[in-house]
């Protein structure tokens, strides 16, 4: 199991990163140093506040061994040949460490963020990984582009704009995923999924990796070749009274994603489909503060592993281990003696695993 953590390592809460929390981009070459330092195999990004790629170019310029990989970048509102240069770069940065995760976006977003027109998106997802790969095609083996697929034409490549081959182009591509549909996708052209924390390892298991394994061998690929890629939601802290303080946090996460449609499915397999409608119609009028309340103890941990500093790393491996194969998790890192605690952690989880 690849241990990885999502930028930034201090100053928050372990495992519930805000997306309303900016990111210090000052701060990026020398977290990723740390990210490093304490024994992490992979760093990754987010796309909410900062452009991923240009943060995981400043990672790249202070490390030398982990991975870096976007978790996740947006594809749709960038045309594919601009995603396979901004990869192509990091490759050549990072000396291979560089794996490309790529999200789709809900309706609202591509419509009324991006200004596109909405099609359905696994379909759609499908094309644009065939035709980024289309274009790393082109420039390292130094053969025309041409890639007709339904939502990109391309054919088009002069010298000026040809970057030439590079010595790691075998660039993974990993796709977020929760539905079934988006899983398929994934393993017909994809070499990972990035699992939303709100998947529980009985609805991965269940229907997350037999869409994917059923994907894969329509393309005559190997199911267990795919990377499952989970930041888990996660609630730690060094001892029992600081972690009952976190725990009301973590509670307000799930009754979040309980209400939110696009991750229905995810409840549902555990019959809490009155649960979600009931959330829905909470969000919808706005009354967030009833809903924390709604989400028992039960179902809480069902969706959120939660123990203290010295039983966090066997309690995820326990839920994890043999379901994904890279798991992101950490806690703040701004002292030695957090750097130290940090160290211990990674160290446990590598001999659950083992």
């Amino acid at each position: 199991m690849r241990i990885e953590t999502l930028l930034p390592l201090g100053k928050l809460d372990p495992g519930l990163r805000a997306s309303d929390m900016p990111l210090d981009i000052s701060r990026v070459p020398h977290d990723a140093a740390l990210v490093e330092e304490v024994g992490f195999d992979g760093l990754c990004v987010e796309e909410t506040k900062d452009d991923p790629y240009q943060i995981m170019a400043l990672a790249a310029s202070t490390t030398s061994r982990i991975r870096l990989s976007t978790n996740i970048a947006m594809a749709f509102p960038r045309s594919p040949t601009i995603t396979a240069m901004s990869a192509w770069s990091l490759a050549k940065l990072s000396r291979g460490r560089f794996v490309l995760g790529l999200g789709s976006q809900v309706r609202g977003h591509i419509v009324r963020r991006f200004g596109l027109e909405f099609h359905p998106v696994g379909p759609w997802m499908r094309d644009y990984v065939k035709a980024v790969r289309a274009v790393w095609s082109c420039w390292q083996e130094q053969k025309p582009l041409d890639y007709q697929g339904t939502h990109y034409k391309l054919s088009l490549m002069v010298p000026l704009f040809d970057p030439g081959p590079i010595a790691h182009p075998d660039i993974p591509i990993h796709i977020a995923a929760v539905n079934p549909v988006m899983c398929r996708v994934a393993g017909e052209v994809a070499d990972g999924i990035r699992v939303h924390p709100v998947c529980t390892p009985r609805y991965i298991r269940e229907v997350m990796l037999p869409a994917a394994t059923e994907g894969a061998r329509r393309s005559g690929r190997d199911p267990s070749a795919l990377a499952i890629a989970m930041k888990p939601l996660v609630c730690t802290a060094p001892d029992k009274a600081t972690l009952e303080t976190r725990v009301k946090d973590v509670r307000a996460r799930v009754a979040f994603y309980c209400s939110t449609p696009a991750y229905r499915a995810t409840f549902e397999l555990h019959g809490l489909g009155a649960l979600a409608d009931e959330m829905a119609i909470l969000s919808k009028a706005q009354r967030w503060e009833e809903m924390p309340s709604k989400i028992s103890d039960e179902v809480l941990h069902m969706y959120a592993t939660i123990g203290t500093y010295d039983e966090i790393g066997a309690m995820l491996v326990q839920r994890y281990g043999g379901i994904v194969s890279d798991i992101e998790f950490s806690i703040p890192c701004n002292t030695p003696e957090d750097k130290s605690t940090m160290r211990d952690l990674i160290a446990q989880v590598r001999r659950e695993v083992a």
